[in-house]
């Protein structure tokens, strides 16, 4: 049997045409609210996954080292995803698999920390992070509209650990465990779909970041790709109605867990 636990690990503020990117603010201010300041608050929603054999983390959050060069986004409320782990029963060392959707800095920060004497510690230690191909090559070389949202203190540790697995097609982690990739907001993202006792649990990040991102037009601007966005959300929306998936959002602060039948 598959168990999961949700694993808050704090909050930060985008702006809403950027998140919302076309649409116009009198359309989506109704299906999620911003500040004075056109900001709107965005949760950093992490998961733990695991069975009698395999202890499973789907994303870090940002973490907690050097956030004073990210402090447009306003982060606060952070949690330790460590400290997290361990309040379900885990240490770090047991986690076997950490399945990081992309590499952008607010999805996999809390990969590594810094020890009070400045040197970087690797969060999960005995784990395969587990990474699409495409999405390592866009970190490792990053383009123009990316290169800001990449850090390489995130992850060229784990790299140089040995504990970086690279996927570049569709695989199954394990049974009732399978890793899907999907490009638009970023190439080679990988969405997860989790067999529990309550249903098919699915996990896209920043496929469908919010319940508001479920309308298919409704593209940030952050995608790199909008018409490959598009395609990709066509795809897995079309997957979790067939199964009547639940779908658990990364950004949306107002909704974490929703049935895809009850969505529209």
């Amino acid at each position: 049997m598959i168990h999961y636990r949700i694993l808050e690990t704090g909050f930060f503020y985008a702006d809403g045409g950027a998140m919302f990117g076309a649409v116009p603010k009198r359309a989506w201010y109704r299906r999620y609210p911003s500040d004075e300041q056109n900001c709107c608050r965005m949760a950093m929603r992490c998961l733990l996954i695991w069975n009698e054999n395999r202890v499973v983390i789907l994303d870090t959050g940002v973490g907690n080292k050097d956030l004073g060069k990210l402090s447009y986004y306003r982060f606060h409320e952070l949690q330790d995803i460590s400290s997290l782990v361990q309040s379900h029963g885990f240490v770090p060392e047991q986690v076997t698999d950490v399945v990081l959707s992309h590499l952008h800095f607010d999805h996999c920060g809390g990969c590594t920390y810094k020890e009070q004497a400045g040197n970087l510690k690797i969060t999960f230690p005995n784990a395969t992070h587990w990474v699409g191909e495409r999405q390592w090559h866009s970190y490792i070389k990053p383009n123009s509209l990316e290169s800001d949202a990449f850090r390489p203190d995130d992850l060229m540790p784990v790299f140089e650990a040995g504990l970086l697995h690279l996927i570049n097609q569709d695989i199954k982690l394990f049974d009732g465990f399978d890793i899907e990739l999907y490009d638009g907001h970023t190439d080679g993202q990988l969405v997860s779909f989790v067999r529990t006792s309550e249903g098919e649990l699915v996990y896209p990040s920043d496929v469908i970041p919010t319940k508001a991102h479920y309308s298919i037009d409704w593209i940030s601007a952050y995608d790199i790709k909008p018409l490959d966005s598009v395609e990709s959300k066509l795809k897995l929306i079309k997957k979790t109605e067939e199964k009547d998936s639940f779908i658990v959002f990364y950004h949306d602060v107002y909704n974490k867990i929703i049935f895809s039948h009850v969505i529209k």
